[in-house]
């Protein structure tokens, strides 16, 4: 029984990733990012939470990297700070979490002589797509100071296995969507204010395109990496290989909920010109060809399911559809 390590662990993707590794025989130590509420995020509402260890934390402290990460077989390091429209107003803040927080686990990993570290990066590295379907050799274009803090995150990361041959492998995820998702996001926050019985929904610019993929898809190529070895040193994308605009997007999940709501246009969720990233398609050869990753959950499958879980009113309740959240 390996025992690995999830960073972020109360967050969207790295909880769903804690209950995938819980279920699949791993035994697994969570961190959640300290708070004196002693709130472990979404690791309150998973169905394993006897099963984890759960410890509070900061990955922005070297000494508690070192701590957490003893006796570790495997570190999915997924913390991160990941809204765009913060990274506008704090940047130093994604510098301190995404750049220092992942160059402490590296680190830490490196010293505790861990076997594996999957280093999670984002597609919004690439920017908009110079050309499609994007593959890991794509220009990387900092468009927020998030994406920013992203390039440069994985780019202290993979320095740590050429430097000092850390078994580190990074995953590069596509846009994904699935219960817990937080409402600074497209799918909750159309899903939300639909069930929240609003006539008119606010949102931003629609002709941006994202290649969506289901959060159990997501977790599932991310184990992958960990259990195949000849993806040391590696960057792969995961996503669905499929292109859908936000448009789009927003009459497919109208149709589902049966719903006849009108958009109007928020210019404060709109992104500065430079900053929109107006393209995203994933060119998944790479890791089907390594490990035989395939996305398995088509697009309205998946919003199905989320949709099922955000509209129960024990769910609903936790997202505030009156505010736009940053």
């Amino acid at each position: 029984m390996k025992k690995v390590l999830v960073t972020g662990a109360d967050g969207f993707i790295g909880s769903h990733l804690t209950e995938m590794l819980v279920a699949k025989g791993y035994k697994v130590k969570a961190l959640s990012q300290y708070n004196s509420f002693n709130n472990w995020g979404w690791l309150e509402k998973i169905n394993c939470k006897k099963d984890v260890e759960i410890y509070s934390g900061d990955i922005r402290d070297l000494s508690y990297c070192r701590y957490i990460s003893k006796d570790i077989d495997i570190i999915f390091h997924l913390a991160a700070l990941v809204a765009i429209p913060y990274s506008y107003q704090a940047p130093e803040s994604y510098i301190d979490t995404n750049i220092k927080g992942t160059v402490n686990m590296c680190q830490a990993a490196m010293e505790n002589h861990v076997s594996r570290v999957i280093h999670t990066s984002s597609s919004e590295v690439y920017g908009t797509a110079k050309y499609v379907p994007i593959d890991e050799n794509h220009p990387l274009q900092p468009q927020s100071p998030y994406s920013a803090t992203k390039i440069a995150a994985d780019a202290m990361a993979m320095s740590f296995y050429n430097s000092f041959d850390l078994p580190l492998t990074i995953a590069r995820p596509f846009n994904t969507y699935g219960p817990r998702q937080s409402a600074r996001a497209i799918i909750p926050t159309i899903i939300t204010q639909i069930a929240s019985g609003k006539k008119e929904i606010e949102l931003g610019d629609l002709t941006p395109t994202r290649d969506f993929n289901y959060v159990e898809d997501c977790c599932r190529g991310i184990i992958m990496l960990a259990e195949n070895s000849s993806v040391i040193g590696k960057t792969l994308n995961i996503g669905s290989n499929t292109e859908l605009s936000i448009s789009d997007l927003f009459e497919l999940i109208k149709e589902l909920m049966q719903s006849d709501i009108t958009s109007n246009f928020d210019k404060q969720r709109k992104r500065p010109n430079k900053s929109e990233v107006f393209r995203l398609c994933c060119d998944n050869k790479r890791i089907e060809e390594l490990i035989g990753f395939k996305s398995q959950i088509n697009i309205r499958d998946g919003l199905k399911k989320t949709i099922d879980w955000i509209t129960k009113p024990e769910n609903l309740k936790v997202y505030k559809t009156e505010i736009y959240n940053v």
